[in-house]
């Protein structure tokens, strides 16, 4: 009698992050919208995160849960939260040792590991556990550490250290399957650190197009109660933190602060939003107004708040950080004005599809000159922002990131 041996069971694939949790931070929401994606695909889908919140570090959530499919795993970290560089480094290396410990005890041979990049060098922890138990290892690189850090000035490595640490950091890049980054100037980025061409793959963040339609100005419900029905509205929407720069945008406003039909409106938070609002109070300019972050579920409202929106990043950052809030923008069908490298990933993006502007960092006189414009031509602003809204529904949906890694993770788990 020939005895049959039962079939493998099914590859699964294990994200690890150090949030997760839906309504979180701008990146853990990418990670939901994802996961959920998949596991509705029929991916059998876990997520190895911590037992925190982003915005609340003191909150205890349950060590095992499910979320629409997707199995959670919670492991216990310190919580000392993102007020000292101590307590954060403390809070890395718990997770980091649990991450690893957790991995070379449930990981079985084919499993696939998405490393994302918080904490930062996670893909270490992943690369080690991985090569022990038979996985595959994908990177899925939302920036490039320690290079951010080094180029901010922030960074608190010795020399050796950061060396040290950047070669592991390539070397569990070469020993990915596969790094999805977010554009071609972070592959160019990649590739020139020695990781083989073929094992870096382009796949850009998204926005909800369900969530964010193209709503008429005249429509939001924010503009109304802010009083702007009447203005032509520059909004500034999320973080600006230290990898953008204000001073652009001040100067713009100052040089258009006698114009009462044109207001700034900046929606958000940060470190550099704290220094602008600091800045604008000591200019007593009355064209810039500012509110606290709205919740995901006014999302789409806030956005069609705004004529216009503003993107910035430091042209130093460019290949290593890809501004996520373009693709809410697109959704939301209004033009771009993309400040800084005019070679930047996101001026890339504008000036090919022609919805937006690109202007250097630093040219305040160019940025007023290209706010009056778009104010002026109604026209052009409309098929901007039409082309904005069709490049979101075509190329940046969550329905098409969901289709791209089901490809990468299908030959994955294929192979």
């Amino acid at each position: 009698m020939t005895h049959q041996r039962p079939p493998a069971p099914s590859p699964r694939v294990f994200f690890v992050n150090r949030y997760f949790y839906p309504d979180e931070s701008a990146t853990a929401q990418l990670l939901t919208d994802l996961t959920v994606g998949l596991a509705a695909r029929g991916f059998a889908i876990h997520v190895l995160t911590s037992r925190q919140l982003y915005s609340a570090p003191e909150t205890r959530l349950d060590a095992q849960s499910a979320f629409r499919g997707v199995d959670v795993h919670r492991l216990w970290t310190t919580r000392f939260g993102r007020r000292s560089l101590p307590g954060r480094a403390c809070d890395y290396a718990s997770f980091y040792i649990g991450a690893l410990l957790f991995m070379l005890r449930h990981l079985r041979a084919g499993d696939v590991v998405v490393a994302k990049t918080d904490p930062p060098l996670i893909s270490l922890i992943a690369a080690v556990a991985a090569k022990i138990r038979g996985a595959v290892l994908v990177n899925w690189l939302q920036d490039i550490f320690p290079e951010v850090a080094t180029r901010l000035g922030a960074n608190p490595l010795p020399a050796r250290v950061d060396a040290w640490l950047r070669r592991l950091r390539d070397a569990s890049l070469r020993a990915a399957a596969v790094n999805v980054v977010l554009g071609s100037r972070m592959r160019e980025h990649v590739v020139a650190t020695g990781v083989p061409a073929a094992a870096v793959v382009v796949i850009e963040n998204w926005a909800d197009t369900t969530l964010i339609p193209a709503k008429p100005s005249a429509e939001s419900l924010l503009r109304r109660r802010l009083g702007l029905d009447r203005h032509f509205v520059v909004q500034y929407s999320g973080n600006l933190g230290r990898a953008h720069e204000y001073s652009t945008l001040l100067a713009a406003a100052t040089a258009l602060r006698e114009d009462a039909g044109i207001v700034f409106l900046l929606i958000g938070g940060g470190f550099n939003m704290d220094a602008l609002k600091r800045a604008a109070a000591a200019l007593a300019l009355p064209n810039i107004r500012f509110l606290d972050y709205q919740a995901r579920e006014s999302l789409g409202d806030s956005l069609s708040a705004g004529d216009v929106h503003l993107i910035n990043l430091l042209p130093c950052l460019e290949g290593l950080i890809v501004p996520s809030k373009l693709y809410g923008i697109l959704a939301a069908a209004r033009p771009v004005i993309a400040i800084g490298d005019p070679d930047g990933e996101v001026a890339r993006i504008v000036r090919a599809s022609d919805c937006g502007i690109v202007v250097v960092g630093g040219d305040a006189r160019s940025l007023a000159d290209a706010i009056r414009m778009l104010r002026g031509d109604v026209e052009r602003r409309a098929r901007m922002g039409a082309i904005a809204r069709q490049l979101a529904v075509d190329s940046y949906s969550v329905g098409q990131a969901v289709e791209r890694w089901v490809e990468v993770l299908s030959v994955q788990r294929a192979g």
